[in-house]
């Protein structure tokens, strides 16, 4: 026992001191209404509920998290939103791909769909290992079924995915519709003469000196529903997001995309920054990759379809773009085309060097009268007529496909050895990297999911820029001469002056020889 204890002065003493310092600890803060005691009371509470693991280590944390707690609770009652994720902003768009409209649920569909079976694609294309997954590949089937509703599209089927460096593109391919070839042209021919005005009137503004130089006619643009501008095509980042129509694609621009080699962004407004330079944007481009890719890859079973039976069947093989169903098509047996590609064919148009499935005589100008003037026109020395450009004709076997760069273009095989009896046929193209076809019975279909980009052989090596164009001729008569000096002139005049006399002395003594002579 301590003999403190006893003593009552003493512990008086002791209580007076505990006071004072309790009172100490009760002092506020002059920065806030906090003070020591009631902060050490929350902190001795919070270990008591948390029992942390080696307290005496995370007790500074924790009087850091109490001081913290009072500091928001009074500086602020609002509280903050919570984040939302960008796959939880993708899942509400998505979520509409789910709802029926109740018009709907009354009204049985039993007209034919415009929409082929998805599902049932994806299946197929799951035996042959490609394709896109069966969630998305039923996310990608809503949104073709919300795209066909509100363009009233008459066909509408998936044409593949094209992959990008932020973001990909989904493709779907469909048909014209009835009158809307017009409206394309039309709007086309619009901006054309609204472009043409809007030189004029800064020509008149500001007058520039005319140039001499005739460029090279350009190559016109195929016709809405025929060559490569046959299908529409709509593309949209993910299932659920807006799909956005792709414009038509020209010649020049089918003609630029050959010879360069770029990834796509994701964005259809962004710039592509190349050379040779590209005539457009990206969503052109995409366009143009889209038309190269379907006319090397689209194929289809031998004897599916058959020529269409059009007026005026006098034109060659090679110009005609119709195809019909053949009703008395019953189907190639797999094993026979997994073993050869006679029994593939192509049913896309082939693309000319040109940029155009049918070739056009540049040479010959549109509403050139050949009777009118004839006298003058003869006295004209007309240019040769240039060769026409002929591709290979429509439903070609795919065994008639030239190699490149020691490289077979297509690959065949069956999806199954072990059940060859339920086993489908596939095709990949070595060309085009990511465009497969599969045949089963008379069911078929060709997909692309790629990059985009063609087989190139080796590495890729950009095209050289050509020389520089020279300013002149250097030349006796362009080329500036240096004026001579004073003793320079001089002994230049006494050299002639020599010259001179020599030719006089030498003009005299053939006289007097000719005189002696008489």
């Amino acid at each position: 026992m301590d003999p403190a204890d006893g003593n009552p002065d003493r512990s008086q003493q002791r209580l007076q001191t505990a006071a004072s310092f309790k009172a100490f600890m009760l002092k506020n803060n002059t920065q806030g209404n906090i003070n020591l005691y009631d902060h050490l009371t929350r902190l001795l509470i919070k270990v008591m509920d948390e029992h942390p693991h080696n307290a005496v280590d995370v007790i500074e944390d924790m009087s850091c998290d109490v001081k913290r707690g009072l500091f928001e609770d009074k500086q602020s009652t609002l509280q903050d939103l919570p984040h939302t994720t960008a796959a939880e902003l993708l899942a509400e768009q998505q979520r509409l791909l789910f709802t029926r409209p109740e018009e709907a649920e009354q009204e049985e569909e039993l007209v034919e769909t415009p929409l082929p079976n998805v599902s049932e694609i994806g299946f197929y294309l799951e035996q042959a290992g490609v394709g896109l997954g069966r969630e998305e590949m039923q996310r990608v089937f809503l949104a073709l079924k919300q795209l066909v509703e509100s363009q009233a599209l008459p066909r509408c089927r998936l044409w593949g995915k094209i992959l990008g460096t932020e973001s990909s593109y989904i493709v779907a391919e469909a048909e014209y519709r009835e009158g809307e070839e017009e409206e394309e042209q039309s709007t086309e021919e619009d901006a054309e003469e609204e472009e043409r005005e809007a030189e004029a009137q800064e020509n008149e503004m500001y007058p520039l000196p005319q140039s001499t130089y005739k460029p090279l006619p350009e190559v016109p643009k195929e016709a809405i529903g025929t060559g490569a501008n046959k299908f529409l095509y709509y593309v949209c980042k993910e299932p659920g997001l807006p799909w956005v129509k792709l414009p038509s694609v020209s010649p020049a621009q089918i003609t630029a995309a050959r010879r360069i080699r770029k990834f796509f962004t994701g964005r259809l407004d962004s710039p592509v920054v190349s050379y040779p330079p590209f005539p457009g944007n990206e969503a052109n481009y995409l366009r143009a990759k889209i038309a190269r890719i379907s006319a090397g890859t689209q194929v289809s079973p031998q004897g599916y379809f058959q020529a269409g039976e059009e007026e005026g069947d006098e034109e060659d093989e090679a110009s005609r773009d119709s195809y019909e169903v053949n009703p008395d098509f019953e189907g190639v047996p797999v094993a026979e085309m997994a073993e050869s590609l006679s029994t593939w064919v192509h049913h896309v148009q082939h693309i000319l060097q040109q940029g155009r499935c049918t070739w056009v005589n540049l040479s010959v100008k549109p509403g050139d009268d050949s009777n009118e003037e004839g006298e003058a026109e003869e006295k004209e020395e007309e240019p040769d007529e240039p060769e026409p450009e002929v591709g290979p004709p429509l439903l070609t076997p795919l065994s008639q496909d030239a190699e490149m760069f020691n490289t077979p273009p297509w690959s065949a095989k069956m999806s199954s050895t072990l059940t060859s009896q339920h086993a489908v046929a596939v095709l990949r193209s070595n060309l085009w990297p990511g465009a497969y076809a599969y045949a089963c019975g008379k069911k078929f279909e060709n997909i692309y999911v790629g990059w985009g980009l063609k087989y190139a052989g080796g590495g890729y090596n950009p095209p050289v820029p050509p020389p520089p164009q020279k300013e002149y001729p250097s030349g006796p008569e362009i080329t500036e001469a240096l004026d001579p000096s004073l003793e320079e002139e001089q002994a230049l005049k006494e050299s002639l002056e020599e010259q001179q006399a020599a030719k006089e002395e030498l003009e005299d003594t053939d006289e007097e020889e000719e005189e002696d002579d008489d």
